[in-house]
């Protein structure tokens, strides 16, 4: 358990925090969820005793650890891939350290022994016997396999350093566990491997993801962050999503009959309720729903952008050929004999085992890149519109403001200041925010300029490398919604789970080995499918 009393933050020109005063207590996930720069990663880093707050404690109870995940993936270069997860549990490592210290004396003393004595009995207290085998079975359960787990940190790819980091952080069944982004830089299978650990572990879980799929599986509760303090709400993201919005409706809609309202919402909370099932977890979850009364749902604050792709005109018969495309980076195949044909009416979400082969590949469709071989052929009728996965090349020494950023990309009617004032307010930019050079947003800023460019556009194509990325829960929901309404042909990658099984109709799995190819299916489904993944296995 961990308790918060009157935590305060105040930096010199904002206050963070305001008197928080909140309990996690054990055998419950709270999601940390609020707007980007709200100080959601600063609030764990409160907790973990890595900043001091302005006012206020943090109290563990008697006796507990806290672990958090680290994010230098380079503070372990010279250790084994084992001893680094186990030097999650600092006092048991420090033990190992010192009894081995003390056997390796040549001159071993009775001093020495009694000393060695006590500290064997301590590692045995903290299961210290069973601390390799459980380190393994964290690194396995990550896809990190055996023949890795004697290696040094420094021999690991960089993909591979997060999933021991993650399995550092998990190691010795620790009485609080702070998770920042923990799904960040996972394949599928051990996103859900994680997802199954933390359902059944059994005691306090802090996490802050911007990841819906993750957050509705695992969480039992929503830790919002809002005006400087922090409100606890019963269920998952989903629900805390729905019931507030719902909330917000019935205090906006003063004409209708509040009774009608209330009976909306209490048949809501009821049905939400009837669907947390199949796991302990869950079922837990549903007992705590059922207990929930209309006092304890509240709108909430958030600002949603307006995201909406209207197409100028339809797609015709032709939409995309590829065609046996290889490339070859830095001697290193990154695509090999690619082909697909995509269809006016496809939804394309494109997987692989590395970031880096979906974006080749978009680069060499949109004509950003050359391919070794194969080729490119676009329908006569598309028009498309683009968002890399790194777009500082269109804001980085550029000291336009946004709106005369945005102003280029716009149409000869649309070119008034009016106009893309109020578009740009409805992507959250408002005021004299519009008056800010385009080389100091942050990341979420610059992808919500990047789509308002595409939606300006009217493009019947879009193409998307990870679009998620950099977003808050907020903005993601926007645009996974206005994906979803879209008229036209959508080409994606993505690690969000749900914004793929919402927004795709086709799966494409992409390697240098080969393609597997997916259509009229969800991603559930095309991850649920035996044949499919023996397929992916194959390729990957």
């Amino acid at each position: 358990m961990i308790t918060v009393t009157d935590v305060s933050l105040q930096f010199s020109d904002r206050k963070l925090f305001d008197e928080v005063n909140i309990k996690f207590t054990p055998g419950n996930c709270y999601g940390l969820i609020g707007a980007n720069g709200a100080g959601k990663s600063t609030f764990l880093k409160i907790l973990a005793g890595e900043i001091e707050p302005t006012t206020g404690t943090v109290t563990l109870g008697p006796d507990e650890r806290l672990a958090t995940l680290k994010q230098n993936h380079f503070d372990y270069e010279d250790y084994s891939v084992l001893e680094t997860v186990i030097m999650g549990h600092k006092r048991l490592y420090d033990i190992m350290q010192e009894k081995n210290a003390i056997y390796m004396k040549e001159d071993f003393s009775d001093e020495d022994g009694i000393k060695a004595a006590e500290l064997e009995g301590e590692f045995a207290e903290l299961n210290g016997w069973e601390a390799e085998p459980e380190a393994a079975s964290l690194l396995q359960g990550l896809n990190i396999p055996e023949d890795l787990h004697h290696l040094k940190m420094s021999e690991l790819s960089a993909g591979q350093k997060i999933k021991v980091l993650l399995a550092q952080a998990l190691f010795g069944k620790p009485d609080v566990l702070l998770l920042d982004e923990p799904t960040n830089g996972l394949d599928v299978q051990s996103i859900a491997w994680l997802e199954e650990f933390l359902i059944n572990f059994d005691n306090t879980v802090i996490t802050v993801s911007h990841d819906r799929h993750f957050l509705n599986k695992v969480c039992t509760h929503m830790a919002d962050l809002d005006f400087g303090k922090i409100k606890l709400f019963v269920g998952n993201y989903d629900f805390w999503l729905e019931s507030s919005q719902l909330a917000a409706k019935l205090l906006a809609d003063q004409n209708a009959k509040k009774e009608e309202k209330i009976k909306e919402l209490q048949e809501f909370i009821a049905r939400f309720s009837a669907n947390a099932s199949k796991s302990k977890q869950a079922t837990s979850r549903k007992k705590m729903l059922e207990k929930i009364t209309l006092e304890d749902i509240q709108p909430s604050s958030r600002r949603y952008p307006y995201v909406a792709f209207s197409p100028e005109r339809e797609i015709g018969n032709d939409l995309l050929i590829v065609d046996n495309i290889s490339k070859t980076i830095d001697g290193k195949k990154i695509l090999d004999n690619v082909s697909f044909t995509l269809n006016k009416q496809d939804k394309v979400a494109f997987i692989a085992k590395d970031d880096i082969t979906t974006t080749v590949l978009f680069k060499i469709i949109m004509g950003e890149m050359t391919p070794d071989s194969g080729s490119v052929k676009w329908g006569v009728t598309t028009s498309r519109a683009y968002l890399p996965k790194d777009s500082s090349s269109e804001f980085d020494n550029n000291t336009q403001t946004i709106l005369d950023w945005l102003r280029q990309y716009a149409a000869k009617e649309e070119d008034d200041n009016t106009f893309l004032r109020g578009f740009l307010g409805r992507m959250l930019f408002s005021g004299d925010e519009v008056l800010k050079p385009v080389n100091v947003l942050s990341g979420g800023e610059k992808v919500r300029c990047m789509l308002s460019k595409m939606m300006l556009s009217k493009a019947n194509v879009l193409v998307l490398d990870d679009p998620t990325n950099h977003l808050d829960l907020e903005s993601i929901t926007a645009l996974n919604d206005g994906l979803i309404a879209f008229k036209g042909a959508i080409l994606f990658a993505s690690h969000d789970h749900q914004f793929i099984q919402t927004t795709a109709n086709r799966i494409i799995a992409v390697s240098n080995n080969g393609v597997v190819d997916r259509a009229e299916t969800t991603y559930d489904d095309f991850l649920e499918n035996p044949t499919v993944q023996q397929q992916i296995a194959k390729i990957f």
